[in-house]
């Protein structure tokens, strides 16, 4: 999960990943840990760093001071990617593609992790090659930072570029998003109540009046009446 990081810039980190390595001393083995953390402000930033320690705290401290020296702004068209790009880090691949709104981010965990922080709450991804969390990481940054949008292409390329594919299909998928107006409130939740329509009386009225009712029924004998006084027992019958 994440934890908020820094509340003045709202960053949040998150722990990608925990390594331990050990070397064989005279002694015995000698152990050292290494933290790979994401962090971001879910509005468009979003770094990595890595570091190794003898202990996991001072790690992750460590791994969160080197990734806010490298922090990166990413682009964005709404909620997803301006356009479909692919980064790459020694074997791994990760290719980012641009959804439609309410589609969410369909990624494995490590990339999940840092499109999440960014920001990114709609995105297909698909990752080739090596499956290392630090290759796979560095691939999805560097392949957010590769992103431009329409306004930058428009004055790079010198023309102008009223709508692009991406912008046409958010807006056709907005059309199906729910909206609330002013004043609605949001539908509550389903609740659970399997189970508790049965107290603790359901098996032969135990709890119905103070007794422990028979578990035929109130009509067959029990240690207890109505109010958890002794029944008497009925006279016998006579001959005569």
């Amino acid at each position: 999960m994440a934890e908020m990081l820094d509340e003045s810039k709202n960053l949040e980190s998150t722990t990608v990943g925990i390594y331990r390595t050990a070397a064989t001393v005279k002694g015995g083995r000698r152990f050292s840990f290494g933290a790979l953390v994401v962090i971001g402000d879910r509005k468009g930033k979003v770094g990595y760093g890595y570091a190794k320690s003898t202990e996991v705290p001072t790690a992750i401290e460590k791994a969160q001071k080197y990734a806010k020296r490298s922090l990166t702004t990413v682009p964005m068209a709404g909620t997803t990617l301006p356009h479909e790009i692919e980064g790459k880090a020694c074997a791994s691949k990760v290719k980012l593609m641009p959804a439609s709104p309410g589609t969410g981010v369909v990624a494995g965990g490590t990339v999940r992790a840092v499109l999440e922080i960014a920001g990114v709450t709609d995105c297909l991804t698909k990752c080739t090659g090596s499956t290392s969390k630090l290759n796979t990481v560095k691939a999805v940054i560097d392949g957010l930072s590769q992103l431009r949008t329409r306004e930058q292409v428009a004055e790079l390329r010198g023309v102008e570029i009223t709508t692009s594919d991406i912008e046409e299909r958010i807006k056709r998928g907005n059309k199906f998003m729910p909206t609330l107006t002013e004043g609605a409130e949001k539908m509550a939740a389903p609740v659970n109540t399997i189970g508790q329509d049965r107290g603790r009386g359901g098996r032969g009225g135990r709890g119905g009046g103070g007794g422990r009712g028979g578990r035929g029924g109130n009509d067959r004998g029990g240690r207890g009446g109505p109010q958890g006084a002794p029944q008497e027992a009925p006279a016998p019958e006579s001959n005569s």
